[in-house]
């Protein structure tokens, strides 16, 4: 199962968010977004370290008001991850967070006001080499779009980013990415599509407001997994109403079932039927939870009885069948038999010994490069 990608990526231009390319030949990034209140700082950056250790390479702040850009800056001095602050209303926000570190700014071009208030942020970003995101969002098009089309629509979104681009392009502001958002499966991939073949910055992709964990999850891999398998986008966040760690996780889990990108373990399990000869998702549920810290790629395959547990257990790192008793292959070879008796217990342990030799071995690569 060690393969690549078969997608083609749509050419963009990268930018920086901090540290992380986005665009170009970059790997998709993954980002998610704080939901404490900025102005409690400890709160936030605890939310932050825990949204960044679930794998996330951007975090987005919300930063509604004065106080909390003030809150944005003790926040920035003690975290390393590249931080987003999302800016909506007053502009001067934009110019305070920008002042104070940020590595992007996120404005809603329906909701920032005048041009020239756009205009400040623009050259502000510009004097300190900041990107922008344009966030269009179905929720918030420009009332005079709103007229134009009677509801929203991928042509209205469309063109509200593209007026939006056209604005720094006159002040030749190339330093941008752009999201056109809607709750709206088909609207948003209409409008994704759309804008793709019209600029060349790179696409944050997302369904806004997407739903719960369950619910939330499958309208996004639905939406985003036909934009990437199409090539289109650069950087996504999953918006779910659930905890911003599991936006992580779903974003991850996205990526890694169109063999994007990889990072700790890819499962391989069978749904069990009455032929499962140990109890497959206790088994499953055991031990994601328990190996939720490996980073390092590599595939686990957990099958319940005879019929497929060779076959997919051979072309897993490590696999396990069900039979009387259980056979462990690993590197695609018998290794050893198992009983139900401390299966998991067992399990982890020659998970993790595994994922060991694969660190090893990769360093091992790194070191002689």
């Amino acid at each position: 199962m060690h393969f690549q990608s078969p997608i083609k990526r749509r050419h963009s231009r990268q930018i920086m968010v901090g540290d992380v390319p986005v665009g170009g030949d970059a790997p998709i990034s993954v980002q998610s977004m704080t939901n404490t209140e900025t102005t409690d700082v400890a709160a936030t950056v605890a939310q932050i370290k825990r949204i960044q250790e679930a794998g996330a390479d951007i975090v987005r702040v919300s930063v509604p008001s004065l106080d909390a850009a003030e809150a944005f800056g003790e926040i920035r001095k003690q975290v390393d991850i590249p931080l987003v602050a999302d800016i909506h209303f007053d502009y001067r926000i934009a110019l305070r967070v920008a002042d104070l570190g940020v590595d992007c700014l996120r404005i809603n071009p329906g909701n920032i006001g005048r041009e020239k208030r756009i205009q400040a942020v623009v050259e502000k970003a510009k004097d300190l080499n900041i990107p922008i995101r344009i966030g269009v969002n179905a929720g918030s098009l420009e009332k005079d779009l709103q007229k134009k089309y009677g509801e929203p629509t991928p042509e209205a979104l469309v063109e509200s980013a593209l007026r939006h681009v056209e604005f720094l392009d006159r002040y030749d502001f190339q330093n941008f990415k752009v999201s056109v958002k809607a709750s709206d499966v088909f609207m948003a991939v209409a409008a994704y599509r759309q804008l793709a073949s019209q600029i060349e910055q790179p696409l944050h992709l997302g369904i806004t407001e997407a739903g719960g964990l369950r619910g939330g999850t499958v309208k996004s891999a639905v939406g985003l997994g036909a934009l990437l398998m199409e090539g289109i986008g650069d950087t996504l966040r999953i918006s779910l109403a659930a905890d911003p760690v599991e936006e992580v996780k779903v974003g991850w889990e996205l990526l890694k079932s169109l063999k994007l990108r990889s990072k700790g373990i890819n499962f391989i399990a069978c749904p069990s039927c009455s032929r499962q000869n140990f109890d497959v998702i206790k088994t499953m549920n055991e031990l994601e939870l328990r190996l939720d810290d490996i980073t390092t790629p590599m595939d686990v395959a957990v099958i319940g009885c005879v019929v497929n547990g060779p076959g997919e257990a051979r072309e897993a790192d490590i696999g396990l069948a069900g039979g009387q008793p259980n056979l462990i292959y690993i590197g695609g070879q018998p290794d050893s038999k198992l009983g139900n008796d401390d299966l998991v217990d067992n399990l982890e342990r020659l998970i993790r010994a595994r994922a060991a030799e694969k660190e090893a071995d990769l360093q091992n690569l790194i070191a002689k490069a």
